[in-house]
């Protein structure tokens, strides 16, 4: 006989994977679709191999990957059902993936789709009146399963159909994470993460700043946004020169080869050449420069970098940055800027 497929959505927390572990102990394959974007779990891209091989050795569970970043970034501009405390769109982000899961259940050939969510759990996207209006938006009204918390909700097909077998779910409900732990005990998963999320939206910090980035304070072309934007926007020192140019100064010398590996042509990039100190990127300062003196704002982005740089004696010292532009590069001195306006041009 055919096995029955189901597609869960995983966040590799623990409630979906106990979700997907539940409807795997009824014989049913199922398949874990992890969605990235930019703002969560984007670097798993990277390293695929090696998070499918991990996830399958702790959790026995088959995970694929997704990546949802071009209809994220669509959405942040207007989600339908708004933002929570912070640039979060959380309702509108489990309907757009319970949306692309559902599109994908016919290359699975998947009879119906499995979540993690529990019953009261979250104040924003688990009420129950929200999870029924998460199931229609999303075009999901009766392939949804909820495993952790079915005994408090309608049956679904898979139940009335007998492809799951509803004693063996459960009816958890509210905050507490005391019946999922003596689950993942049951179950023998004892290695899983805390429950904190690690979405970079709900962070006051760096929500902020990328609200701030769709608003357009920080480029003209944030109409056009991209991945490289928001990873740029979400590394470094970040300044805007005379309310207009974008400048991103590396930490360290990771920070520094992840700027540089976000330069496009008509970026500008500044790099330390005979003194250690950081890199920075300005976006768009070819495009930018008119009305503008070149030399004012390439003496300030400059100015920043040698600020940043090595201390002789505790104090910043004139340096030699090379300038790349869209004319070619140039090494000069450059004087640190003034702490004064360090602090003027900050906007983190």
């Amino acid at each position: 006989m055919k096995q029955t497929v189901a597609l869960g959505l995983f966040s590799g927390g623990l409630d979906s994977i106990l979700a997907c572990r539940v409807i795997a102990a009824q014989g049913i394959k199922v398949v874990a679709l992890k969605f990235v974007t930019p703002f969560f779990d984007y670097d798993l891209l990277a390293k695929k191999d090696e998070y499918t091989a991990e996830v399958e050795r702790k959790y026995g569970l088959d995970v694929e990957l997704v990546n949802l970043s071009e209809g994220y970034l669509d959405l942040l501009r207007n989600p339908t059902h708004g933002f929570g405390k912070n640039f979060n769109p959380c309702i509108d982000c489990k309907i757009l993936m319970l949306t692309r899961a559902r599109e994908l259940m016919a290359r699975y050939n998947a009879s119906f789709l499995v979540t993690g969510e529990v019953v009261g759990q979250r104040p924003m996207s688990q009420r129950r009146d929200t999870l029924r209006v998460i199931e229609r938006d999303a075009g999901c009204a009766g392939i949804l399963l909820r495993p952790l918390s079915a005994k408090l909700l309608v049956p679904t097909r898979a139940e009335q159909e007998g492809l799951v077998d509803r004693e063996q779910l459960y009816g958890f409900s509210g905050r507490g994470r005391k019946p999922q732990m003596a689950l993942a005990k049951a179950l023998g998963i004892k290695d899983y993460p805390n429950a904190a999320g690690g979405c970079m939206l709900t962070d006051g910090n760096l929500g902020g700043r990328i609200e701030k980035y769709y608003a357009g304070a920080y480029t003209p072309d944030s109409q056009d946004i991209s991945v490289d934007d928001v990873n740029l926007l979400l590394v470094g020192r970040q300044f805007l020169l005379f309310d207009k140019f974008w400048l991103v100064v590396g930490r360290d010398e990771k920070e520094n080869d992840r700027i540089a590996s976000y330069w496009r042509p008509g970026d500008w990039l500044f790099e330390m050449t005979t003194h250690p100190g950081p890199t920075a990127l300005l976006r768009l300062g070819d495009a930018q420069i008119e009305g503008h003196r070149k030399e004012e704002v390439v003496n300030a982005a400059a100015g920043i970098v040698v600020s940043y740089s090595k201390k002789v004696n505790g104090e910043a010292i004139p340096a030699e940055v090379t300038v790349t532009t869209g004319r070619g590069r140039v090494s000069q001195m450059y004087k640190p800027l003034a702490g004064s306006k360090l602090q003027l041009w900050r906007i983190e």
